[in-house]
């Protein structure tokens, strides 16, 4: 298609991707509390990007592969009762260091570092866009499939054996798809930025909606907003697109509360 010629076309279908999936999985972050697995899944791909490089792979499935394999660490100590917020904390930041000092042992490799913490994502081509709206489907769609089973374990797991759903089994499809986001939307906001994007527009949509459903769908838009309107200012106004666009989602949030606590 001629419209994708245009790098702000496909800048803004990159971020509108991924906003469409982070948000409703957003909102188990919040329910969940799962903050600190986003950043410690977020901070590992770093560590896949080095990998990849060192293999001669493509970095999606270096980051992809690492991601998922953090995802089921974070899982399995969980289960274990291990996985507290300091135990996260260790993991996501050394993970994150051992992917910067692995990048600096390759001989002969020279990346931009800064547009994988922060994203690149006006260098996203028509591949990147495959990915990337091929990710969120998936995501988008298994949510779709277990949303009432992941609503009911989420409410307590006591409740969730009662109506016959494991949730352990819908916690580690939860994290799973939290590394598939994080996956692809390395090259929209980085490593350092997905978190935001995941938690932001959910905790906006928390303050005006009634039902599940709708927070879901009220995040989706405000981080569709977020994103376009993050490209948007990041070309009028010559700023990093990635940040830029969290920085939006801050501003919706304030007004949110704002106009939240202005209405009582």
């Amino acid at each position: 298609m001629i419209l994708l010629d245009s790098f702000l076309i496909r800048a803004a279908l990159a971020g509108l991707g991924v906003a469409l999936a982070a948000g409703p999985l957003g909102c188990f972050v919040v329910w969940r509390r799962m903050a600190y697995f986003g950043d410690a899944t977020a901070h590992a791909t770093i560590l896949g990007v080095a990998l990849a490089l060192a293999l001669e792979v493509p970095i999606l499935a270096g980051a992809l592969v690492v991601a998922l394999a953090m995802a089921l660490a974070i899982w399995w100590l969980s289960g274990r009762g291990e996985a507290t917020d300091t135990l996260l904390g260790v993991m996501a930041h050394s993970a994150l260091a051992f992917g910067l000092v692995a990048v600096a042992f390759l001989p002969g490799v020279r990346i931009d570092l800064m547009a994988y913490l922060f994203g690149d994502i006006l260098s996203v081509g028509r591949i990147d866009l495959l990915v990337i709206w091929g990710g969120a489907a998936l995501v988008t769609a298994l949510l779709a499939w277990r949303w009432q089973r992941l609503l009911t374990s989420t409410l307590g797991a006591d409740l969730a054996h009662a109506a016959g759903i494991d949730p352990r089994r819908e916690q580690l499809i939860l994290t799973l798809s939290l590394a598939v986001v994080v996956a692809v939307a390395i090259k929209v906001v980085g490593v350092l930025l997905i978190a935001a994007l995941l938690l932001i527009p959910a905790a906006a949509a928390r303050r005006f909606v009634r039902t599940p459903e709708t927070m879901a769908l009220a995040a989706a838009g405000l981080g569709g907003v977020a994103a376009l309107g993050g490209v948007w200012a990041s070309w009028a106004w010559d700023t990093p697109t990635g940040p830029t666009i969290v920085c939006i989602a801050a501003l919706i949030f304030a007004a949110a509360t704002a106009v939240r606590r202005g209405g009582g």
